[in-house]
């Protein structure tokens, strides 16, 4: 019988866990298939712990992993990715906002030969303020133009991998995870299939700004060496206007109008001012690849397993990937 874990990171949901995995247990799904359920508690610091030790110990299809402290939302979900070992892996978030009445539909493209069923977001102007539209439209557009992906609009981390493809997207190796491109980026046979999120069953989202912020620059980094190239063009440019000013000023000077030359401070200030910016713009964009070299290069793990398994069952060795 093949097997489907389902992958879902959490982060102080205990208001909305209850009906969630509710949701989850109702869903309708062929009867070939059986299911697991895989959650990972990234270090909240509600009652998610106690309820998912409650479900594991009501459940045997139940695995709770519990993360030693908070490491973001991708790492969370890299943890659950790397305990998987179905035949077929559905990520999902845990606050309702991707319908597990979806599924149903993601198996049957499976079926057809797909790898990778991209669930694909939809605007909402009820459900997302103006700002969270325009930024994301903007982020996902800006890094299919420079980067070595194609990222759709409404790209999420709702989705259906294979196993083989779940295989490929584990073997690499950054310690910069986003996801929604690896997973494109890996390119086996793939699908987007739009839909509408639903309402948060309960709560408020846990993805502020700064996550936000940081997120999209893990996206634009990892996938783009476009802005090395900023420096330099901005660089040529200036050469360019620098070898301009020098032919008028030669003319002047052949053509015997010395006296029409003012002295250039203010052309020599704004010459300095704006060499300077291009430096430092180059320096800060270097200093980020620098950074994100540091972290590669030290190994660390992505996160750190606390416990794992049903409650009683503890990590003996604290477990780390």
């Amino acid at each position: 019988m093949p097997t489907i874990d389902f992958v879902i990171p959490l982060y102080n949901e205990q208001e909305s866990l209850p009906a969630f995995h509710k949701l989850l247990q109702e869903m309708t799904l062929p009867d070939a298939y059986a299911r697991r359920y895989i959650y990972v508690n990234d270090g909240s610091a509600d009652g998610t712990a106690a309820m998912l030790d409650e479900l594991a110990r009501a459940d045997a299809r139940v695995k709770a992993i519990h993360l030693s402290r908070n490491f973001g939302h991708q790492a969370a979900l890299c943890a659950g990715l790397d305990q998987a070992t179905a035949d077929i892996v559905v990520s999902m978030d845990g606050d309702g906002q991707h319908p597990p009445s979806l599924v149903q539909e993601m198996l049957r493209l499976h079926l057809l030969g797909y790898d990778i069923v991209q669930a694909q977001r939809l605007d909402d102007l009820d459900t997302r303020s103006v700002f969270k539209r325009v930024t994301s439209r903007s982020f996902y557009r800006l890094v299919s133009f420079v980067g070595e992906v194609n990222l759709a609009p409404g790209t999420s981390d709702f989705r259906l991998l294979s196993r083989q493809a779940l295989d490929a997207l584990r073997s690499l190796p950054e310690y910069h995870k986003f996801l929604r491109g690896m997973v494109v980026w890996i390119g086996f046979s793939h699908v987007m299939l739009p839909y509408k999120a639903a309402s948060r069953l309960a709560g408020k989202p846990k993805y502020s700004l700064k996550r936000m912020m940081r997120l999209a620059a893990d996206g634009f980094f990892s996938f783009s060496l476009v802005p090395l190239w900023i420096g330099l063009l901005l660089g040529s440019a200036f050469i360019a206007l620098a070898v301009l000013e020098l032919a008028y000023t030669t003319y002047v000077w052949l053509n015997g109008h010395q006296d029409q030359l003012v002295p250039g401070w203010t052309s020599l200030v704004l010459i300095l001012t704006v060499a300077s910016a291009i430096s430092m713009i180059l320096q800060g964009m270097l200093g980020i690849y620098v950074g994100m070299i540091f972290k590669e290069v030290k190994r660390r793990p992505v996160y750190l397993v606390k416990q794992s398994g049903y409650a009683a069952q503890r990590s003996k060795s604290g477990s780390a990937h």
